[in-house]
């Protein structure tokens, strides 16, 4: 059993399906007509012009989200101003239907393998909410989480990077980052950690190539 390498995943969008795969779950728990929304993100970035000025940068993917949250909000009529009651309202009830398949099973062939694992978010519990989280499966794997909605330190800010490296106690050479933000893929080239761009049109190739990383 070797603990001398690690597993590092951003968690919404990598570790969950994103709130675009699930419209069907939102639709159905928040009692909304099939096919109510309609922003499909990095899917079909022609449905979101919202979510292309965030990959441009013009806005931040806190403003994106919270622009959202109020939108399906008001459907349901209510005022949500956070992105918590978003994400409580559309899929708290079952944590079991976001985990990604894929993120599965390279959770548990990493942890097999004797390797450690961990989370560098920037909005774990500030999306998801302390419940959500403790409720959500595979958590008990992980060796470590750093998230953002308590040290405050946002990829991709360099200090985040060293933090999670820090608390697994590793030289970061043993180590595989995986984002879907391209923004917090260039932080982690700034501090030569090894990374793979998450692409979520494609997860399975994206965690094979990080499992090849860590020779899994």
């Amino acid at each position: 059993m070797t603990r001398d390498r690690a597993l590092i995943l951003d968690f919404g969008g990598v570790v969950t399906r994103t709130l675009f795969e699930t419209h069907d779950i939102t639709e159905r728990t928040l009692g909304l007509p099939k096919g109510s929304l309609t922003w499909l993100g990095p899917f079909d970035t022609a449905t979101d012009p919202l979510w292309v000025a965030m990959q441009n940068r013009e806005i931040t993917e806190r403003d994106y989200w919270l622009t959202r949250a109020g939108e399906v909000g008001k459907m349901v009529g209510e005022n949500w101003t956070d992105m918590q009651t978003f994400v409580r309202r559309a899929r708290g009830a079952e944590p079991e239907l976001v985990l990604r398949p894929e993120a599965r099973e390279a959770i548990l062939r990493t942890k097999e393998a004797g390797l450690k694992l961990a989370i560098l978010s920037n909005e774990l519990d500030l999306f998801y909410g302390v419940e959500f989280r403790q409720r959500f499966p595979l958590i008990e794997l992980f060796d470590v989480i750093v998230d953002a909605t308590y040290t405050k330190i946002l990829k991709p800010d360099p200090r985040a990077y060293e933090l999670v490296l820090a608390e697994l106690n590793l030289p970061r050479e043993v180590c595989v980052f995986v984002d879907d933000q391209k923004k917090n893929i260039e932080g982690a080239e700034a501090v030569n950690l090894p990374h793979v761009h998450f692409d979520m049109t494609r997860p399975a190739e994206s965690y094979a190539r990080a499992l090849a990383m860590l020779g899994l």
